[in-house]
């Protein structure tokens, strides 16, 4: 989340007021993030506090919005804590604030587990299932935006800024993923709407018991297996080295299987989607490093981070492959 475009307390107040959440008491620009104008605004209703977070997006259009908050709208719905977008008299969930489009969601419950254990990452891995089995009857149907037709658009762009070893390895990387997905086992993945952003800081916690799910405009219609894979090599790595972890892995594989096993294509293919999902987020971050928009608190993260999890995926792919079937 980040400030890109400002918007005063009488203009949030006036959409608070329209969607009946009440009075505005407090506003607040959210730092974190890279993709959307976010604030967490307080309201007072029938004398009561209510927290709520206004998102106006800056990349996505009302064309594509719709998918985003309806399947929002939907696993919440099916018991899924994720933010539930808020409607006005009329029904509507996607509002204009700014010229722009916006939606006022519920502030979720507890805070991120940013070090997460075992238990943790079988929480996690419980809920990705979950998620997963309630998407499946979603009716509306949207590409993931961040796939592999963008990694082939994006790589030629971020190129000019690698040395000479980055360059080769992106330009292998991206060669054999598109080999992948050109194989039968790639075709019979399960697929359905998939979050594909489900990194640490977009669940809150508290204590082991997860709260909520959220920032779900990343997602699409995608592999199950890359959504998996996206939360193995967030929340199953040495931060530092990206080594993976196979403690907290196991314990989320095995709660995830619990609610869904996965299929053996999905076992066969889980290390390559490793390598997918570490290869979308270094070019997402090599973009947004050297190609940055202007933002009042725009932090991009470092591209680094993913360079080192594609590079220890790569050359351990052998041994997870083995792990996976055992």
């Amino acid at each position: 989340m980040a400030v890109f475009t400002p918007v005063t307390t009488t203009e949030a107040g006036e959409l608070l007021t329209r969607l009946g959440l009440g009075t505005l008491t407090d506003m607040q620009g959210c730092a974190g993030g890279i993709e959307n104008t976010n604030y967490f605004v307080s309201t007072e209703r029938t004398g009561a506090v209510h927290d709520y977070v206004l998102t106006l997006f800056e990349r996505l259009s009302f064309e594509q919005l719709p998918f985003y908050l309806h399947l929002m709208k939907h696993l919440a719905g099916k018991g899924i804590p994720v933010p539930d977008p808020a409607a006005d008299a009329q029904g509507n969930i996607l509002h204009t604030v700014k010229g722009k489009p916006a939606a006022v969601v519920n502030k979720l419950r507890g805070k991120s587990q940013l070090s997460p254990q075992p238990a943790h990452c079988a929480a996690m891995g419980e809920m990705l299932a979950r998620m997963h089995l309630a998407g499946q009857d979603f009716d509306r149907i949207q590409p993931n935006l961040r796939g592999l037709a963008w990694w082939n658009e994006t790589v030629p762009v971020v190129l000019p800024h690698l040395n000479a070893d980055q360059a080769n390895l992106i330009s292998a990387e991206l060669a054999f993923q598109n080999e992948v997905s050109a194989t039968a086992a790639y075709a019979a993945l399960p697929k359905g709407p998939i979050h594909a952003d489900l990194f640490r800081d977009n669940v809150m916690f508290e204590g082991e018991t997860l709260t909520g799910l959220f920032d779900f405009y990343f997602a699409g219609c995608d592999s199950f297996a890359f959504d998996l894979a996206v939360c193995l090599n967030d929340w199953c790595i040495d931060l530092p080295t990206g080594v993976h972890d196979a403690a907290r892995a196991q314990a989320m594989l095995a709660a995830y299987q619990a609610v869904r096993p996965l299929t053996d294509a999905e076992r066969t293919l889980l290390p390559a989607m490793l390598r997918a999902g570490a290869l979308r987020f270094w070019v997402s971050r090599l973009w947004d490093w050297h190609l940055p928009r202007e933002a009042s608190m725009l932090k991009p993260h470092d591209p680094t981070h993913f360079e080192r999890v594609l590079r220890q995926r790569v050359t351990t792919m052998t041994d997870l492959a083995a792990w996976m079937q055992a």
